[in-house]
This record gives structure tokens, C-alpha cells and sequence, in this order.
């Protein structure tokens, strides 16, 4: 068999190759613009020739600026970001597994990844840099990568984290984030293991009824749970005041607590959201595992439970965390549920730059708004590329049958 004439030929490789390159500067551009744009003053910033925006003239003389040995050695830092967790993320979360448990081990390669990463890009490499130009500088050829060629500067990244306390929000993104990912994930796998091995009506039915709850538009459900948060208080007054249950519930408060402004009533409201998803998503995941593998588990004694959690969650880790990465983005980009429902002291993260342009803004806010905006892209980042191998076999592994 000729499998010469099976490949597809050098003109739709070209154009399928030139559609892909156009696609991917359309999509990076506004990102990598927005980033350019908020290391610079405002004048540099919104200037309408591009060039002074790259380059930031006011700014190299207001501010300083970056050399090209700097740049180098921030992309070297990039490129090592990327292959490091490719070639050893997956052994040096074995390593850091305790007792086995492959979460503990992805969660704490994962912290000890960021906090590198931080320490490098924060510590050790402008002390190495500023070490290395001050070699480098009084040498004829040498010392112009050393001299700042680009205007740089992270007042705005300052303001926004410090004088602002953006890090408040970002703990309330971590503390929603992370419930609504347990949550869903613990929930979302018994259930997607039950539908998957049913074959009943009820089963059916329920996916259906997960289908439908899933498409109703997220301001119906806000705008259901909103009264009954508000009034939680009012609502939950009777178990507090009815003698065989007062004194268990006095035992934490005297007063019955309001779930209106507090993360658990967004934690609710985006469980309810995602559930369905994760259970259609993860019963998919379930499907491709044989069967057999349950039999096997219970003619050698194990229990339904027991099959589950030893036999099959193994198999389904990367289809988990695919599973668990959309989940952490629809609670991580949530703007309607967390402006509704989230008072100024628990705000998340994404209504809060909204509010940089709801007061009086002047150029300045909306620069910080910018660079709030590019910090909270990097999390993301980070997560992609440290589950990265897990996220394409699990893709793989849901598209794939049989």
C-alpha cells in the first residue's frame, strides 16, 4: 500500500500551517499587548505609535529599564519553566506521593514549582543579571546587551498587590476555587462511576435532568438562590431557636449566620453550575474503562469501593484532573455569581478589576487595571504547564473509545 498517497500534500500543509500561525497571533496578541502595555508609564502606555509602546521611551528615562541580556534571560528562565515540569513533573510528583496518594504528590509538586518559580523570577536571576552587567557593561561589544534598551517598570504590579491589597482577593479566588473543585471532583466522580456502570431508565433520566440543568443560563440560578441568601438568617432562625437542636447550634454562634457576602454561598451556587458538567464529563471517562476491571477487583475481595478507589481511580487520574481544570476555570473566571453574591471584603479576584473602572478612573487606574489583569493569567499558566501531560492524555483518553 502506497501510504504516500494517503498524506495530505504540501499545499494543504501550507495552508493549514499558515491558518494555524494566524489563529495563534490573533489569540496571543491582545494578552502579550496588555502585558507590554502594563510594565510602562501611562504616556507609553497609550501612546497611538505602537513603537513608543514597545519600546517605552518615557518610561526608559522615568523608570529604567530592561537590557537584552535581561530579556534572554527571562526567556531561557520561560523555555526551563516549560521542559522542566514535561520531563520531571511526573517523577518528582511520584516522589513527593505519600502513601501512594498521586494528589498529594500533583498538589505538592505543583507548590514546590510555583515557589521556584517565584524565587527565580523574583530573586536569584536579577541578582545573577545585575552581577553580569556589571561585568559586562565597560566591555566595547559586550556592554550594549548589558545597556536597558526597553522601558520597564512594575509600579503598577506594586500598587495593585500592595497598596491595593489585591492579594485579598486572589486568598477568596484560592478559597472559592479550591471548594468548588473538591466538591465537584468528589461528587462528580461517584456519581459519573454509578451512571457509567447503570444501564437503567433512572440513569438516563438523570443525565437528561443534568443536561437541562446545565443549559439554563447562570443569572436564573443566581436570581434563584439570591432571596433565600439574603434572608438566611431569617430563615434558619427556628433551628436555633428550637430546644433539641439550640445547643448544638449555640455552640458556634448565638445568632444564625447569613450566607449572603460569604464564599460558600458562591461555593454553592458554582457547584450547582458545574456539577452536571463534571458528572457528563467524568461519565464519559468511566465508559472507556472495561468492566472487567470492576469484576476482577471484586473476585479478588474487594468491595464496590474498594474496586473503586484502588482499581479504576488509578486509571482515571488524567481524565480527573482534564475534569478538574475545567471546574478550576469556571470558578477561577466567574465574574456574574461573584459580583452578585460576594461583598467588598470577600470579592474574588475577576469582579475586582471591574471595580478599577466603576470609581473615578483616570489613566493610572486603568494601567493597574491592566496589570491586575495580566497577574491573575499566571496561575493558569502555571497549571497548564505543570499538568500538561495529564490534561492531553486525559483529552485523549475521553475522545477516544473502546
Amino acid at each position: 500500500m502506497n501510504t504516500k498517497a494517503l498524506r495530505p500534500g504540501f499545499g494543504l500543509n501550507l495552508a493549514v500551517g499558515l491558518f494555524v500561525a494566524f489563529w495563534a497571533i490573533i489569540a496571543a496578541f491582545p494578552l502579550v499587548w496588555i502585558a507590554i502595555m502594563s510594565f510602562r508609564v501611562p504616556i507609553d502606555a497609550f501612546a497611538t505609535d505602537p513603537l513608543q509602546v514597545i519600546f517605552g521611551d518615557v518610561t526608559l528615562q522615568r523608570r529604567g529599564g530592561i537590557s537584552l541580556l535581561a530579556i534572554a534571560a527571562y526567556i531561557l528562565v520561560l523555555c526551563c519553566s516549560i521542559w522542566l515540569p514535561r520531563r520531571h513533573g511526573a517523577a518528582l510528583a511520584k516522589a513527593l506521593s505519600f502513601r501512594g496518594a498521586r494528589s498529594i504528590g500533583l498538589l505538592a509538586a505543583w507548590l514546590l514549582y510555583v515557589l521556584l518559580l517565584g524565587a527565580a523570577v523574583y530573586w536569584v536571576i536579577p541578582a545573577v543579571i545585575g552581577a553580569v552587567e556589571a561585568l559586562i557593561s565597560p566591555l566595547p561589544v559586550l556592554g550594549a546587551f548589558a545597556k536597558p534598551l526597553f522601558g520597564l517598570t512594575t509600579e503598577h504590579y506594586q500598587a495593585v498587590w500592595i497598596k491595593h491589597g489585591f492579594y485579598h482577593q486572589f486568598l477568596n479566588s484560592m478559597l472559592v476555587t479550591f471548594g468548588v473543585v473538591t466538591i465537584s471532583l468528589s461528587v462528580g466522580t461517584l456519581a459519573g462511576y454509578a451512571l457509567a456502570r447503570a444501564n437503567s431508565n433512572l440513569a438516563f433520566w438523570l443525565l437528561i435532568a443534568a443536561l437541562i440543568f446545565r443549559a439554563l443560563p447562570h443569572s436564573v440560578l443566581v436570581t434563584g438562590y439570591l432571596p433565600p441568601f439574603i434572608n438566611s438568617r431569617e430563615i434558619l432562625m427556628p433551628l436555633w431557636n428550637w430546644p433539641p437542636l439550640a445547643w448544638f447550634f449555640h455552640l458556634f454562634s448565638e445568632q444564625p449566620p447569613t450566607l449572603y457576602g460569604q464564599p460558600l454561598a458562591v461555593i454553592m451556587v458554582l457547584v450547582s453550575i458545574n456539577q452536571p458538567f463534571t458528572i457528563w464529563m467524568l461519565r464519559s471517562f468511566f465508559q472507556n474503562i472495561p468492566a472487567e476491571l470492576d469484576e476482577a477487583a471484586r473476585v479478588d475481595g474487594c468491595t464496590y469501593f474498594e474496586a473503586f478507589w484502588r482499581v479504576i481511580m488509578p486509571v482515571m487520574w488524567p481524565g480527573v484532573i482534564t475534569t478538574g481544570l475545567f471546574s478550576f476555570l469556571l470558578a477561577y473566571n466567574d465574574y456574574l455569581v461573584t459580583s452578585l453574591l460576594l461583598d467588598a471584603q470577600s470579592q474574588t479576584m475577576v469582579p475586582a478589576i471591574a471595580q478599577y473602572f466603576n470609581r473615578e478612573t483616570t489613566t493610572t487606574d486603568q494601567i493597574e487595571a491592566v496589570a491586575a489583569a495580566v497577574s491573575i493569567t499566571a496561575p493558569l499558566f502555571l497549571l497548564v504547564m505543570v499538568f500538561q501531560r495529564q490534561i492531553v492524555s486525559g483529552l485523549t483518553q475521553g475522545a477516544v473509545k473502546g
